[in-house]
């Protein structure tokens, strides 16, 4: 929620979400949002979304930066009896600069006023919104008191979320940290949106850019208890192995070693169009990157200040404190004094050196911000997941010769005969599917493994289909994994009975085989040993394909030694041809278990039925 100061915004999430996002003495006194308010809005299998409220105030600038890092839909505010204010021009600078793309358009407060005064300040958003990625934005007329709109504006949110691409959840864990506590017996907690990869309960991370080194003791997402949290989500943290005072705002929960820590960024950055003040070389600036709000110097290579100016400029931010960011992060610039917005943008190399002025350099950071081939390549294969020469062509605009030598490299592969695909994407598919089948064979230790179709159904939304095929099949022949029939398991993993059915499960098999070839339904010994229901298809399939038991039908099973003691007394008993008659002389069986046992030599292929006679075929 991002707009003006007093028109709406901590109400209107409280309409939509039943939470009062302003929880502090002074916001509650004062009734304008200081810190950032959180509030779980909605959920289900496919999507979770939380409405983070940001201050409109502007002293309170730097929270509403550090609240929309990382989201991925606005609703701008704008109050029905006062219309687009400065602070709203200045939220939709801000909005555009850190590359939110996707926006909805609340009026609030329109019980207030005329219906034709709801015209006007349409007319006067739309105006403010020419030229903004918010021009196309649809409109919502609501009130929060009385609730006018509030359902269909909730009902949009959740559409235009579930048409967006997903977060990429793999990779390396990343959380820039916006708000710390401490919890009375728990110790420190954070808060924070993931930014990337997901982090689960018990994983060792570390806090950059101090180093320091802590453990995620307990999760929770949208407030519930959780064993892990995913990009995109907003999540808290308590963390063991630091204290409340060693942590802060704009420090960096990770889970790698290759996020850089950096004083000096190559960026390419773009200023706001009614800029009050010239910048000039080495202005001093305010960064606000992630949560992160660092002081530093502007460094320009092809100018010595600037006021007026719709390009992209090249340049360099050389900051006083270390920061954690990659290539692609988006940033905001303000002048400390006075203060303002000057613009913002996005970090081409991480690792800025010292450069001279002139247009030498401009060129190099020219072809930085382009890209190596290789990295082109990547970048494309990163976001389309699998790509044919001819289509890595169309989206590299590299030619066949420089493209083909690029993909010889060590970071592409090339499966399926025309398909390429990142190395380190087929690694993280191949880790995901560890993953996931380590939990079924968890949850589900009696079976064989999980049917390929479904764990392939279960992966396809974000991978495309051959590539999967390609994952599965390289990870059976290099024994990660292994296939019987069509069912894929963990390499080292052996069907087991979980061991608090153990002792019954014996009971059951040591009963069975007392009873001989006389038995009741296998159904009665599950419940005689107080097996659980839920448990009774699974068992008979596992005792069945581990050779204890065999079926005469879906009622009768013999254990599998008295089965074959019976066959080898038919068998010894009876000529090459024999009648049921014979059968009932040789093994003393009534007709209810030998028509069945005699069906059952069919289907294995041991008899062949002749009219009324069976033949051994063995």
């Amino acid at each position: 929620m991002a707009g003006h100061i007093d028109h709406g915004k901590t109400s209107l999430t409280k309409a939509l979400t039943n939470v009062d996002t302003d929880r502090l003495k002074e916001e509650k006194e004062r009734q304008i949002s200081i810190e950032l308010g959180f509030a779980p809005l909605y959920e289900d299998e496919e999507i979770q979304i939380s409405v983070i409220d940001v201050p409109g105030h502007e002293r309170f600038i730097r929270q509403m930066i550090a609240g929309v890092a990382g989201i991925d839909l606005v609703v701008l505010v704008v109050a029905a009896d006062e219309g687009v204010m400065p602070q709203t021009r200045e939220h939709l600078d801000i909005l555009g600069f850190l590359g939110i793309k996707a926006g909805i358009i609340a009026i609030t407060k329109i019980d207030r006023v005329e219906e034709e005064f709801i015209d006007l300040v349409k007319d006067d958003i739309l105006s403010e919104l020419k030229g903004t990625v918010f021009e196309d934005s649809p409109f919502m007329m609501v009130d929060s008191l009385s609730s006018k709109g509030i359902e269909e504006l909730k009902n949009l949110i959740i559409e235009k979320l579930k048409q967006q691409e997903f977060r990429d959840s793999r990779g390396a864990f990343r959380l820039p940290v916006d708000q710390v506590f401490t919890v009375k017996g728990q110790g420190t907690v954070v808060r924070g949106t993931v930014y990337e990869g997901k982090v689960e309960e018990g994983q060792f991370l570390k806090v950059m850019p101090k180093g320091i080194e802590v453990r995620a003791r307990q999760l929770q997402v949208h407030h519930q208890p959780s064993q892990a949290a995913f990009a995109g989500q907003r999540a808290a943290i308590n963390l063991s192995g630091v204290s409340r005072e060693d942590i802060e705002r704009g420090d960096v929960l990770v889970s790698s070693e290759h996020f850089i820590v950096t004083r000096t960024i190559d960026v390419a950055i773009r200023v706001v169009e009614d800029l009050e003040h010239l910048v000039k070389q080495r202005t001093p600036i305010k960064c606000h990157i992630g949560t992160a709000e660092v002081m530093g110097r502007i460094v320009f290579f092809d100018r010595n200040d600037v006021k007026d100016d719709s390009d992209e400029i090249l340049c360099q931010l050389r900051l006083d404190e270390e920061i954690v960011t990659k290539r692609g992060d988006r940033f905001i610039i303000r002048r400390p004094s006075p203060q303002e917005t000057i613009g913002g943008g996005w970090v081409i190399d991480p690792r800025g050196n010292k450069y001279r002025f002139g247009e030498k350099t401009i060129a190099e950071l020219e072809k930085k911000k382009v890209g190596t081939p290789s990295e082109r390549v990547a970048a494309a294969l990163y976001e389309a997941k699998s790509l044919t020469l001819a289509e890595l062509i169309k989206r590299t605009a590299l030619d066949e010769g420089t493209l083909i030598s690029t993909l010889k490299s060590d970071e592409f592969l090339h499966f399926s005969g025309k398909e390429y695909t990142l190395k380190k994407l087929a690694e993280a598919i191949e880790d995901d599917i560890t993953d996931r089948l380590e939990d079924y064979h968890r949850i589900h230790p009696l079976r064989q493994g999980l049917n390929k179709a479904e764990l392939i159904q279960g992966l396809e939304k974000s991978f495309p289909r051959n590539l999967l095929d390609f994952v599965i099949e390289n990870g059976i022949k290099n024994k990660i994994f292994s296939r019987k029939e069509q069912y894929v398991k963990a390499a080292g993993f052996t069907p087991h009975v979980p061991k608090n059915w153990e002792k019954r499960i014996e009971n059951l098999i040591a009963e069975l085989r007392k009873d001989g070839l006389k038995v009741r339904y296998l159904d009665d010994y599950i419940k005689s040993t107080g097996i659980p229901d839920n448990l009774s298809i699974e068992l008979k399939r596992f005792l069945e394909e581990q050779g204890i038991i065999m079926p005469l039908d879906n009622q009768y099973y013999w254990h599998k030694v008295n089965f074959d003691d019976a066959v080898s007394k038919l068998k010894e008993c009876t000529s090459a041809e024999f009648e049921v008659g014979d059968a009932k002389q040789a093994v003393d069986l009534s007709r209810k278990y030998m028509i069945p046992f005699l069906e059952k030599l069919d289907s294995l292929g041991l008899t062949k039925r002749v009219e009324n006679k069976r033949i051994w075929r063995i």
